[in-house]
């Protein structure tokens, strides 16, 4: 079983990293990676761009870790009510590289923020995307209000959002 997880952030101290290390963590598999944004840096996607150049290098090091994997856990983190940035681009590139980008793995996603919502609308967007680029998503949680529902040594501390995420948790581990 081949894990990747990752943050759809670009942020050094990003909560949501916080969060899908977490999880990818409680899992048990025999090869787990958590990817950081940072490394596949690409320019902003153009048309232009992509005639003259071609897909960029970490565009297709980004697609080889998806290719491989069994199980991806994604924590989408969210500026104005979408993607960050970094994140959409990436997207973007991807399915320029792939259509089918997720190419039918398996995903759970996670969303949080400081805010009450927990990172709704990204997630909401995710949840009808994602599966027009191929990804199968087996389940999602939103962890609003972070510092008050996360520890950094326990995890999640809200019984109620605590429950929703052993039972994602469970998914995985019946998939592993």
């Amino acid at each position: 079983m081949n894990i990747i997880a990752f943050a759809a952030s670009n942020s050094q101290n990003s909560i949501n990293k916080k969060l899908v290390a977490f999880a990818m963590n409680q899992l048990t598999a025999e090869q787990k990676i958590l990817l950081d944004l940072n490394d596949f840096n690409a320019p902003i996607y153009s048309i232009d761009f992509e005639r003259e150049s071609g897909i960029p290098h970490a565009i297709k090091a980004f697609s080889h870790y998806i290719e491989n994997a069994d199980l991806i856990l994604i924590s989408l983190a969210e500026h104005n009510g979408s993607y960050t940035a970094v994140f959409k681009n990436l997207f973007d590139w991807l399915s320029r590289y792939k259509s089918k980008c997720f190419e039918g793995k398996k995903v759970i996603l996670f969303s949080t923020s400081q805010g009450v919502r927990g990172g709704r609308s990204v997630m909401d967007a995710a949840l009808i995307r994602f599966p027009m680029h191929g990804a199968e998503i087996l389940g999602h949680l939103c962890v609003p209000k972070f510092d008050q529902s996360f520890d950094i040594n326990l995890g999640i501390v809200d019984p109620l959002i605590k429950s929703e995420f052993e039972r994602l948790i469970q998914t995985a581990v019946e998939f592993e």
